[in-house]
């Protein structure tokens, strides 16, 4: 008797003990919610692992809330119980990374140990004759290009200031002729000739800019991307020999069960990198050909205008000068006028 009305009080107790709440403390007595509370109480018998399930407190819960625990399969996903499984195939981020660094810590090696030995004389680079003359022409013509546009600066500063001392002196020469009847001629004259040449020196001005403005975009555009083009060139061909040296090195070894993997590694690298050199190669040949049409077609106009334009200006013929200005679509920048926009000036 005693057990018995044990067993009843443990069993009053835990029925009591769940009792579902709402959130806000009072009695859910939904139907469901004590159709499933006594089902729990009055299903018989155990239950095996693999048929366990995990509830929430409110045992009116939808399906989401159950999440079902079975023997493991190799899937990411199982449809029927919603359980999520990583595989074990998946990669790390951390181990990619580590990897990249070290085939960039590999190549930058061989790189370095292929420059070293070329300039102590100890490894072979492969040449190219023709085009390591163009590209050796391509920036000497740079550096006298940039020579060029740096005196032309030069020059277009102090012809600035001649015409500012001219238009000075055209002041001067006026204000003496208006105050100086016997010399009136004389002085106006003189005031006129200043003004003139302050005129067609800012007609000289404006043409020098321009001639300026267009080399300097050859050499700081044009050229410059050929330029970009060439050291991507020259670090292919870096490689090209660094991955060509190592193949030619495990070839002269022995060749056995642990070589042949290696020997198969660095010609498969070393297939790689040909092409590229090879790629890089044939792109900047194209480019120098391009370059070389553009810059014989610019600097034709350039220099035709700027000898045009000295030559009529010390000439004192101010109509050449004008007509040379119309000739290559030159607009005069009036002192104090806001200059032209790129739509106007092209």
């Amino acid at each position: 008797r005693h057990r018995e009305s044990t067993m009843a009080e443990d069993s009053h107790r835990s029925s009591a003990a769940e009792i579902p709440v709402t959130s806000n403390g009072e009695l859910d007595q939904s139907p469901e919610s004590v159709f499933q509370r006594d089902a729990h109480f009055t299903c018989p018998g155990p239950r095996s692992l693999s048929e366990s399930r995990v509830t929430s407190s409110n045992y009116a819960s939808t399906v989401e809330g159950i999440v079902e625990s079975g023997p493991y399969k190799d899937s990411t996903a199982d449809p029927k119980s919603g359980a999520v499984v990583l595989s074990d195939d998946l990669k790390n981020p951390a181990m990619e990374k580590l990897d990249l660094v070290r085939k960039w810590s590999i190549n930058t090696y061989k790189c370095t140990r292929q420059i070293l030995s070329e300039k102590l004389g100890r490894g072979s680079r492969t040449v190219d004759v023709e085009l390591e003359a163009q590209i050796d022409l391509l920036r000497d013509n740079k550096r006298k290009y940039q020579n060029v546009i740096k005196l032309a600066q030069t020059l277009a500063t102090q012809l600035s200031l001649i015409m500012q001392t001219q238009r000075q002196l055209g002041d001067a020469f006026a204000d003496l002729s208006l105050k100086s009847p016997e010399l009136h001629e004389e002085f106006g004259y003189n005031a006129e000739t200043q003004k003139l040449l302050s005129k067609n020196g800012d007609t000289l001005l404006a043409a020098i800019n321009f001639f300026i403005s267009s080399v300097n975009t050859l050499v700081d555009k044009t050229i410059e991307d050929t330029m970009i083009n060439i050291k991507q060139y020259e670090v292919a061909r870096v490689e090209y020999d660094a991955y060509r040296t190592d193949l030619e090195e495990l070839n002269l070894g022995p060749r056995d069960g642990n070589t042949m993997p290696k020997i198969e590694q660095s010609q498969q690298q070393f297939q790689i990198h040909r092409e590229k050199y090879e790629r890089m190669r044939n792109d900047v040949s194209v480019k120098l050909k391009f370059l070389e049409e553009n810059k014989v077609k610019v600097l034709h106009n350039q220099l035709i205008l700027f000898h045009n334009a000295i030559a009529a200006y010390y000439a004192g013929n101010q109509e050449q000068l004008e007509q040379t200005l119309k000739q290559f679509h030159i607009k005069l920048k009036m002192p104090g006028g806001e200059s032209p926009s790129w739509l106007e000036e092209h």
